[in-house]
This record gives C-alpha cells, structure tokens and sequence, in this order.
C-alpha cells in the first residue's frame, strides 16, 4: 500500500484538488440568490396592492369607553377594588395553615454540600437560601421531604433522587470516607 502511494500521489494530489473545486462550485450555486421587485408604478410610489392601505382614513377611536359589565356585589375583577362592609372589616383574617420549615441547622458551621457529588455552586447558594447548610439535615429527608425541596429546585428538578444525595449525605455526616468512596467514587 505504501508503495503504491509513494508511486501514484500526484494523481492523488491533483484528485483532491479536483473534489475540493467540484464542492466548492456546486456550494457556492447553491449561495446564490435571485432578487425580483415587485410591482411598481415605474417608480412614482409604492406598489399599487399597499396604495389603498396609505389612501384609507385613520381607524376611529371611540371617544366614550364602554361601561363595565356589572360586578356582583363582594366580587371584584382584577385590579378592581372591593367595598368592605364595616362588620367584615372588623374580623380578624382567619389563620392560615402551617407551612413546613426546614428543620434549623444544627450549631456550627455549615457544611460543604459541594462534597455531594451533582451539587455545585448554584444548588449550594439555593440550598442555603432555603435554610439547607449541613449534611445531617439533607440524610434526615424522607420521600415527602424530598418531594418538597425538589420542587423548588427550579431548572435541578430530579437530581436529590438521581445523585443520591440522602445517602451521600449520611456518609459524610458520619465522616464515612471510605464508605463514601466505596459507593459514589473520589471525593
């Protein structure tokens, strides 16, 4: 084989060169573009189709706005406001339901939750806004309480149960190194 090339590579040469002019010809065909004007009135305006558009008259603007439709009383549209009668302005707004709170960081500092393979710069900053700063509270998690913080993980959405990090979590809590590596790999 390398005989035959020492023996015939002008011919290879020139073949090239040939395929690159063919490919570069037939590219540079299909480049080109053909511009036609429409039609116009041998250049004294526009196209006769736009002349009847510039020739109409504004479009009439009502000058009174229709009345609103009319509300039940104690309902209100959007942005509109709402008449409070005096005994209701009195109660007091009933209780709302308890929301579920992160349980609060054990005392010390935070831990790098970068160690947890799949969390990184921008997942540490929304897990600390979301009071999330040490390993035991995210091996703590629970189906429902992964669910909960899932969801608000916007664009990372799936990666607490994809990445593990319960488990990761647990490992490095308890300064498992060598379990940690056994399982997920180098720190």
């Amino acid at each position: 084989m390398a005989d035959l090339l020492r023996e015939y590579w002008i011919f290879l040469v020139i073949a090239l060169l040939v395929g690159l002019v063919v490919a570069w010809w037939l590219l540079a065909g299909q480049r080109r573009t053909r511009v036609e004007l429409g039609e116009t009135d041998a250049g004294n305006g526009p196209a006769r189709r736009n002349q009847a558009l510039i020739d109409a008259p504004p479009a009439a603007v009502p000058t009174t706005p229709a009345p609103p439709p009319p509300t039940p009383e104690g309902l209100a549209g959007i942005g509109e406001a709402v008449a409070v009668s005096a005994d209701l302005a009195a109660s007091p707004p009933p209780p709302s339901p308890p929301v579920a709170s992160p349980p609060p960081p054990a005392p010390g500092a935070a831990d790098d939750l970068r160690r947890i393979k799949g969390v990184g710069p921008k997942l540490v900053e929304l897990l600390h806004s979301l009071g999330i700063t040490r390993f035991s509270q995210i091996a703590a998690w629970d189906d429902a309480e992964i669910d909960r913080i899932d969801a608000q993980l916007g664009r990372f959405a799936g990666r607490i149960r994809r990445d593990s990090w319960p488990d990761q979590a647990r490992l490095l809590a308890a300064d498992d190194t060598a379990g940690y590596e056994a399982k997920f790999g180098k720190l």
